[in-house]
């Protein structure tokens, strides 16, 4: 009795839709390719919601370089300018970013279009593309917080010295600084006492540190592969203000669905109208009904729950209200009696 009610429990298309998962997040770490030169690929994203500042600053333009890791922080108003990258280091031939409006927009694509330059966002709702970006976007905050709660002064007063520290300090991954892997020289400061000296630019020291943290991320991940022809549901976020299945907010399901595989396009894709496999979750029931070639399945009446008359100037509409198939009752609908007798005739038979 016991095992046939935890396959029961286990089964429900209730509790799969609306249980939350804990376990490992699905997929395993899929690593950015290793450059061969310097702000060849850059990472970019801004920091907004900070207080204005007497210049009219209001947010941080964050710019990394993928291969040295050396950053660029700019105080940025509304609208901001590329020219300080550009004059610094060229065009770029690669920008991974997120979703952000600033990088989306039908006017950036085509201005980076016209300047040879690929835009790479990350999947909607998981922006774990390139998480350098977000981990300086943490360093530089705490470094800001840090300065603020020191010297009370505007943030984008501290902004040079934040980039001069951060540039300067020690990379584990590369095993010198930022400064080091771009210029092949340490910055001098006011204590550093010995003499710069070059070194041999790094190489196999990226590569081994980026199959380090591939293994480490690996331990807390899940190799969750899936089938075409497997169901799943599907993860979404509760979206403020968003009624899904007649409920608003926290209390809307967590997954939708099942839905069929029909198709597998690689390890890391975007979102819409292909998914990533950490916003899956098996369906551990096959659904009963059929996909047709168009990707949709017939709906047919199960049950007439009440019945109306609604009266015209000529005539009397008799009005029923059905539930059907793959709904719940509370999804039912007012269906005319002309609309329903050709396809459920044996219904009205006897009424005949």
């Amino acid at each position: 009795m016991k095992r046939e009610v935890t396959e029961y429990v286990a089964l429900c298309d209730v509790c799969q839709r609306v249980k939350a998962e804990h376990q490992k997040p699905a997929e395993l770490l899929q690593p950015l390719k290793i450059l061969e030169w310097k702000w060849e690929e850059i990472g970019m994203d801004f920091i907004v919601g900070l207080p204005r500042t007497q210049s009219g600053f209001d947010s941080i333009w964050v710019v990394v370089d993928r291969l040295t890791k050396v950053a660029h922080f700019i105080p940025v108003k509304t609208t901001y300018s590329g020219g300080k990258i550009v004059c610094l280091h060229g065009v770029p031939k690669k920008i991974v970013s997120d979703r952000g409006t600033q990088f989306t927009s039908h006017f950036c694509k085509r201005l980076h279009k016209s300047m040879d330059t690929k835009l790479n966002f990350s999947s909607a709702y998981h922006p774990h593309t390139y998480g350098q970006t977000e981990r300086t976007n943490q360093i530089l905050e705490d470094m800001l917080r840090a300065c603020a709660l020191q010297y009370g002064t505007s943030w984008d007063k501290s902004l040079p010295d934040a980039e001069f520290s951060y540039n300067n300090s020690y990379q584990a991954s590369v095993k010198m600084s930022h400064f080091q892997a771009l210029y092949g020289t340490q910055c001098r400061t006011p204590l550093h006492w010995d003499q710069p000296c070059e070194k041999q630019l790094f190489g196999p020291e990226i590569i081994e540190d980026t199959e380090r943290q591939k293994s480490y991320a690996d331990h807390r991940r899940r190799d969750l592969e899936y089938a075409v022809g497997d169901y799943v549901y599907l993860k979404v976020s509760p979206i403020r203000g968003l009624r899904r299945f007649k409920v608003k907010g926290k209390l809307a399901s967590r997954y939708i669905g099942p839905f069929k595989i029909i198709d597998h396009k690689g390890e890391i894709i975007r979102v819409h109208d292909v998914f990533h496999v950490s916003q899956l979750k098996k369906c551990l029931r096959v659904p009963e009904e059929q996909l047709q070639d168009d990707l949709t399945y017939t709906e047919y009446l199960v049950q007439i729950l009440k019945t109306a008359e609604r009266t015209t100037r000529n005539r009397v509409i008799k009005m029923y209200k059905v539930k059907w198939s793959h709904h719940m009752a509370e999804e039912a609908t007012w269906e005319r009696e002309d609309d329903l007798r050709p396809d459920y005739s044996e219904l009205f038979a006897s009424q005949s």
